[in-house]
């Protein structure tokens, strides 16, 4: 029964490249702290208002941390906070599954059990819908500016615009869709339920391994693509506007002076002296908090591990052609040029990259049992990063009480999704100008 509601566009006000010397007569000095797909975004936007900017990475290029190697998804369809109803039994059934999608590991760190009760708090159905209601918006237009980069730029990274397929193995989980549907429509988001020959129409490969699910739900309207080749091609054409990236730089604190109102950040220190700026981005993700904390600004964000492969195809005709998602599993399969990208787990288990063979096991798994003539796992790289996760699900974006310094962090498993859209509300920001979006939710300050 496919519906395809009309979804709401944004209009591109400015053009996404300038012309040169664009806004000359009001260019501020910024500094931004991270290099990944949300840090680079948000440089690129700066510098096409004609901003001076500056970014401070301690890699030694972009996207080599929670970047580099996601699942690929740029899925606005899939926006929605982890927390909500049921989550919490259905939290509990998945750490006994063989090959759970979730593991928590039990360590002696407050941060993480605070974080843990305040996501517990989210799960009610008020609390759903509102993080929900906060978190389309900015995917959404997120979305639309990254296909109006793509064209006025030309920008390639191995990007798809094919849609994400949700497969379904049981009646029940069929079934228990409605919700999720009414909500889709609610937000105008395009959708489609599948049956077996409508996945296998979208998906040709799954064919072979059809009878496993007994449906699907089809969200047209997403895209994929490699955010690491991303990043570094935006990076690229950041540095040819003007701005500088210092890599290979590490932060040891952050200076502030004043009280109240008046309290602002007059420098940054770091392994290559004390850095100075008009204003501050911080786009640290997961290791934010750390490096706020001394501020006196506490924001809930943690961090929890996400793993992936990357895995060379061997037969096209046997791998997918986008994004589908194992929702038994909450395992992620895309196709990315000539590679598969599996990803998934959420992994509780503070700042650790440990790789635990466990996961990939997992992850193995879901890529053979869908696409077993696909690609040879034998040749995958396995990899880990560190979401910076909130406990409502929602980024935190915008202004906090030190009147030079924003935010742009706890965008969880959504930053490549986000990337585009954040760099926009920043730059509005940063120019004193009202955002195309209404980001009021998506401050620190809904947190008390």
């Amino acid at each position: 029964m496919p519906t395809v509601p009309t979804r709401h566009h944004y209009s591109a006000r400015r053009r996404v490249h300038p012309t040169i010397g664009a806004c000359k007569e009001n260019a501020l000095k910024v500094l931004v702290l991270g290099g990944g797909v949300i840090g680079t975004s948000i440089a690129y936007c700066l510098a096409c208002d004609g901003h001076e900017v500056t970014v401070l990475e301690r890699q030694p290029g972009p996207a080599l941390e929670t970047s580099f190697a996601n699942a690929g998804e740029v899925s606005p369809g899939y926006s929605a906070p982890w927390a909500g109803p049921g989550v919490p039994v259905k939290a509990i059934k998945w750490m006994l599954m063989q090959h759970s999608p979730l593991v928590i590991w039990p360590l002696l760190d407050p941060a993480m059990w605070r974080w843990g009760a305040m996501m517990l708090a989210n799960c009610t159905a008020r609390a759903y819908a509102l993080n929900k209601s906060r978190m389309v918006p900015i995917a959404e237009y997120s979305r639309d500016c990254l296909k109006a980069l793509r064209s006025e730029t030309g920008i390639a990274y191995d990007e798809r615009a094919l849609g994400t397929l949700q497969l379904f193995r049981t009646h029940k989980q069929l079934d228990g869709i409605g919700g999720d549907v009414e909500v889709l429509r609610q937000y105008g988001v395009p959708f489609e339920v599948l049956d077996r020959a409508g996945f296998c129409r979208v998906e040709p490969a799954l064919r072979l391994t059809q009878e496993k699910f007994v449906g699907a739900l089809r969200l047209p309207g997403d895209e994929t693509g490699d955010c690491f080749k991303f990043t570094n091609r935006l990076a690229e054409m950041a540095q040819a506007l003007g701005v500088s990236f210092r890599f290979g730089s590490t932060i040891a604190g952050i200076d502030a002076e004043g009280a109240g109102a008046a309290r602002r950040i007059t420098g940054v220190r770091t392994s290559a002296g004390t850095l100075q700026a008009d204003r501050y981005v911080m786009a640290l993700g997961s290791y934010s908090p750390l490096m706020l904390k001394p501020l006196g600004l506490r924001i809930p964000v943690y961090p929890v591990k996400g793993y992936s492969i990357t895995v060379p195809i061997t037969d096209p005709a046997g791998a997918p052609e986008s994004t589908i998602m194992d929702e038994t599993h909450k395992v992620a399969v895309t196709r990315l040029g000539d590679r598969i990208r599996v990803g998934g787990t959420a992994e509780l288990a503070g700042y650790s990259l440990a790789l635990r063979e466990a996961r990939r096991a997992t992850l193995n798994h879901v890529v053979t049992d869908l696409f077993p003539r696909g690609g040879d796992v034998a040749q995958a790289s396995f990899w880990c990063g560190l979401r910076p996760m909130t406990p409502d699900g929602t980024p935190i974006i915008g202004p906090t009480r030190l009147d030079n310094l924003l935010l742009a962090t706890g965008h969880g498993t959504l930053g490549w999704t986000m990337a585009a859209g954040t760099g926009r509300v920043i730059a509005d920001m940063v120019a004193g100008r009202k955002p195309e979006i209404d980001v009021s939710g998506l401050a620190m300050s809904r947190y008390g």
